[in-house]
């Protein structure tokens, strides 16, 4: 016996060494593999008819290591439509699986740079990746012409090097950067766009200083999902929200966010001791906005831009304090990844995407 398991472990040992010397030729097979499976494959072939939602962005400005910068896909039909680019966003959606080529447009909540400073490479990967032949939209109140002027001059010697590279079949120049379309911003809510089955409706919310802040509610075959964007507590949200299968909202704890302003107070930091004291006016706590999720009938509340990072196992809970106690539906904190399907048919599913 004895002699047996020495044989046994001589062979592990053997089989460890041969696998150290020949790692390299086993890694390559190894990604070869996965490339083969990963290469042509899109999440959205998987979907059922009917609206999604992808979090291709969950955080806010702190600095995060497992969050994005805002970032919300939504999919009806096939149809992909990002609420905000943050960093990180072109990143995450090739990891979900969902190609930049297929992003049909833009639309942004507010101008913080934290909700466009992924506007580029999403617009390159998707003219790039896709051949595009015109301009990615990019939809927005009064001032979004502004923001497309800044990115298209930006980016303007990379896309002239991208044509050089790959020639203007590949890459057709009437395809790069970004296209602007303002919207009057509504005095309350008004529709935006309603073609194919699908509706777009924004509204206005409190995120002043910033003027205006808007919100987006999306209505495609019987299913609905309204996404916040940066706001305190809104009446106007609460109306337009009403009775949505899913409430995407921001949320900001007050009894975290003060933690770090004290620390920050401590060191001699006094600008974000400051910042910290300063946001909880503009920002809604997760308490509080499962109150009004209550008060707008809708089935489930995801909570996004999450403010400050929750860093230490366990924080969840604090995040979220009572807000599960005043919303009697599903209440989770959206991570990177996380995709959530609202068939036609009916039902919700909560998995996640491609890599992430």
């Amino acid at each position: 016996m004895k002699r047996a398991l020495a044989i046994l472990a001589g062979l592990v040992v053997v089989a460890g060494v041969l696998v150290y010397l020949f790692r390299g030729p086993l890694a390559v097979r190894a990604y070869e593999a996965g490339i083969r499976r990963a290469v042509g494959v899109s999440t959205l072939d998987s979907l059922p008819d009917g609206l999604s939602v992808a979090f291709c962005g969950t955080g806010a400005p702190l600095p995060d290591p497992d969050r994005a910068g805002p970032c919300t896909a939504i999919i009806a039909g096939g149809r992909v439509i990002l609420v905000d680019a943050g960093e990180g966003a072109a990143r995450n959606l090739g990891l979900m699986g969902i190609p930049a080529g297929k992003v049909e447009r833009i639309l942004l909540t507010h101008f913080h740079s934290d909700h466009i400073d992924g506007i580029g490479p999403v617009m390159l990967q998707r003219w790039v990746n896709n051949s595009a032949t015109a301009p990615l939209t990019l939809m927005g109140p009064s001032g979004v012409e502004d923001i497309a002027a800044g990115f298209n001059a930006a980016y303007a010697r990379d896309a002239g090097y991208r044509v050089a590279h790959h020639g203007a079949a590949l890459v057709p120049p009437s395809g790069y950067g970004v296209a602007p379309l303002a919207f009057p911003p509504p005095d309350e809510s008004a529709v935006i766009l309603d073609e194919g089955g699908l509706k777009v409706t924004a509204f206005r919310v409190n995120h002043s200083p910033v003027e205006p802040a808007l919100g987006y509610r999306f209505d495609y075959k019987g299913r609905c999902v309204t996404v916040s964007g940066d706001t305190s507590l809104s009446p106007v949200l609460v109306r337009v929200a009403a009775g949505c299968d899913l409430l995407v909202h921001e949320g900001l704890q007050p009894r975290l966010t003060r933690i770090v302003g004290r620390a920050a107070a401590e060191k001699g930091n006094r600008a974000l001791a400051k910042v910290m004291a300063d946001i909880e006016s503009y920002h809604a706590a997760p308490e509080a906005v499962a109150d009004e999720a209550a008060d707008a009938g809708v089935k489930a509340l995801a909570f996004t831009h999450v403010i400050p990072p929750l860093l230490v196992p366990g924080l969840d809970q604090a995040f979220l304090g009572d807000a599960r106690s005043r919303f009697s539906g599903p209440v989770w904190i959206a991570r990177d990844g996380d995709l959530v399907s609202l068939p036609a048919a009916g039902g919700m599913e909560r998995t996640r995407a491609g890599r992430m």
